[in-house]
């Protein structure tokens, strides 16, 4: 398997597990959107809770130049972490939320 697919898998993989463990509700959905053309990633809420909206982000990935872009982690999970489980390096992991600043003190990537 090439290196793409692998990451491929790996995201799609920590996704699906998350929306599995919040399960959609009545008014509210998960939403998995996977876009392998343009290497984005996401996992969002969509619905109603009474009279409010619901609608935003929970996880988003990319991959660009060959490494993945954690851009935002809305849960507790430790995601990067994850990544490693499935067989990322380390090296090919960006906290992209984080300034490059402060991703020079992680063990990850910092672009």
């Amino acid at each position: 398997m090439d290196k793409l697919t692998q990451y491929q898998n790996a995201i799609k993989q920590i996704l699906s597990d998350h929306a599995d463990t919040s399960p959609s509700t009545d008014t509210v959905q998960n939403q998995l959107i996977f876009d392998d053309k343009r290497r984005h990633y996401q996992l969002i809420y969509v619905g109603w809770q009474g009279k409010k909206r619901v609608f935003g982000p929970v996880l988003h990935f990319d991959i660009q130049d060959g490494k993945i872009w954690v851009q935002y982690n809305g849960t507790e999970a430790p995601v990067a972490q994850q990544l490693v489980a499935l067989g990322v390096p380390e090296s090919d992991i960006v906290l992209g939320f984080h300034s490059e600043f402060k991703r020079q003190f992680t063990p990850y990537a910092v672009r």
